[in-house]
């Protein structure tokens, strides 16, 4: 079944072809090498995972209320203590029923997992516990108050019999969910292919999906992306660049949509010196210089496009506790970097390596306003997984890149992954690690503001982070298909339809 669907799916033609086949073909470059979802940190395993597994709550696209999904109701009995009553009648992809057990395994097995690849995801729970065979009580480390936003969006569930029976390592190459597509067939990390769960319970918030067939492409880089769709071997792209913006809007048989994401974009520089002691980054005043050499209204307003906004924070605006007044700014002025670097010793400028997933046109703006000043920086561009281990061993002294926040409303998605010691932390400051950590212990949102707010003054006097720029994602799409773009950067396909 899986060879005729992948011979199906790659004989089909344009895109009338694949609504009469039902398939839609979707063509990304941020590969997912690991498809278990709790073993990648790209955008686009994220999206795998809402498709094929379902977590114990689900957070409406539109208004952001989160509803019950495999949890049909929850509690606190205590300040950390959550307990869930489990729907009864779900079924995973194998047949498996869903009960109490794979949710205290999911979490249990999560939290003890060293190769978990966003650990800080999970910091916050203690571990679960069965109360019966549909309710389970999940213990917090301490008081969270975006637990339940974060359950819904980065707690898929594994099924505790199926993953234990076949091990972790065969498990990730043909993983089973609960979610409404089950993933079907793979061709090493260039083919995923998927296909409607007709077992998925009917009353789900995510609905039955009306295509019965995904079949993605995992592509090199953006103008392959591009090539798929303009010569119809694709029927739905995004996170092109504003010059093809036009190009695919003027195609009769495509469809081009701009939407600002909850993702920004941002440099991170060695400021703990990981790269290197000799590193001029672990100088503030060097850091400053490339936050003012920067000209980030020109990089929103030529490079980027379609309504991105200059950022200056170090967190998206509507997320709770990014406080855009505690921010320190910094205007375009090279000749101030210019005198900062002399000031810092380093009259000259010097030499660095600027290592970036981003499209190559963002790279290259950076690169350009950096050598304006004397920074010549030489540009690594990476595959988005290349880079992430890169980052994670400290060997990225200039990074280029972005944070979608996993989508959660709320800076506890952001701030502790770059600034609490972990692996992605350059800044490795105990006074800021404090201010982030209180921010996150609290359930008085003033507390956590103050706290907040006082990170965030220090994340930008000391130039920790240069925030670049608020996220506008291009899609392309078939004409012939029903798509909508949400604010939370994640793609429904359950939810889009032939016309």
């Amino acid at each position: 079944m899986v060879a005729a669907l992948l011979a199906g799916v790659l004989a089909a033609g344009g895109a009338g072809a694949q609504s009469a086949t039902d398939t839609l073909r979707i063509a990304w470059r941020d590969a997912v090498t690991n498809l278990d979802p709790y073993h990648n940190q790209q955008r686009t395993g994220l999206i795998l995972a809402h498709h094929a597994w379902d977590g114990l709550v689900y957070r409406d696209p539109d208004t952001f209320a989160v509803k019950p999904l495999l949890a049909i109701s929850w509690r606190y009995v205590d300040s950390t203590t959550l307990e869930f009553q489990l729907r009864q009648g779900v079924t995973f992809h194998d047949g498996s029923a869903f009960t109490a057990d794979d949710v205290v395994y999911t979490v249990n097995t999560v939290l003890a997992d060293p190769r978990v690849s966003v650990p800080s995801n999970f910091a916050w729970m203690a571990g679960a516990e069965k109360v019966d065979s549909h309710r389970v009580r999940i213990k917090l480390k301490r008081v969270f108050p975006a637990a339940i936003e974060y359950l819904a969006m980065v707690l898929p569930i594994w099924p505790k019999a199926t993953r234990e029976r076949m091990g972790a390592e065969a498990y990730a190459r043909a993983p089973v969910g609960a979610g409404p597509y089950r993933i079907v067939g793979t061709d090493g990390i260039r083919r995923i292919v998927l296909e409607r769960f007709d077992g998925y319970y009917a009353d789900s918030p995510k609905g039955r999906p009306p295509i019965r067939h995904l079949e993605i492409s995992q592509v090199a880089d953006a103008r392959s992306e591009l090539e798929a769709l303009l010569e119809g071997r694709a029927d739905w792209i995004w996170n092109f660049v504003g010059e093809d913006y036009a190009l695919v809007a003027g195609t009769p048989s495509l469809q081009a949509l701009r939407a600002e994401s909850m993702r920004i974009g941002y440099l991170l520089l060695d400021a703990a010196g990981r790269t290197g002691v000799e590193n001029p980054l672990t100088r503030q005043k060097v850091r400053q210089a490339i936050a003012h050499a920067i000209n980030k209204q020109a990089f929103v307003r030529e490079v980027v496009q379609g309504g991105s906004r200059v950022l200056d924070v170090p967190c998206f605006p509507t997320q709770f506790g990014c406080d855009q007044a505690a921010a320190l700014r910094y205007g375009h002025d090279p000749a101030k970097a210019k005198a900062l670097l002399a000031e810092a010793g380093y009259p000259e400028g010097f030499d660095t390596e600027l290592v970036t997933y981003v499209l190559p046109q963002w790279a290259a703006a950076v690169q350009a306003d950096l050598k304006a000043v004397g920074i010549h920086a030489r540009i690594t561009q990476l595959p988005v997984a290349a880079m992430v281990r890169r980052n994670l061993a400290g060997e990225v002294p200039v990074g280029q890149a972005a944070w979608g926040s996993y989508s959660i409303n709320d800076v506890s998605a952001i701030l502790p992954i770059f600034f609490t010691g972990g692996a992605n932390d350059y800044a490795r400051d105990p006074a800021l690690q404090s201010l982030v950590e209180q921010g996150g212990a609290s359930t008085n949102p003033n507390e956590r503001r103050k706290f907040y707010s006082q990170a965030i003054r220090r994340i930008t006097e000391q130039a920790y982070m240069v925030p670049l720029n608020t996220y506008v994602t291009a899609y392309g799409f078939s004409r012939g298909l029903a798509f909508k773009a949400y604010p939370d950067e994640l793609p429904r396909f359950y939810l889009a339809a032939w016309r």
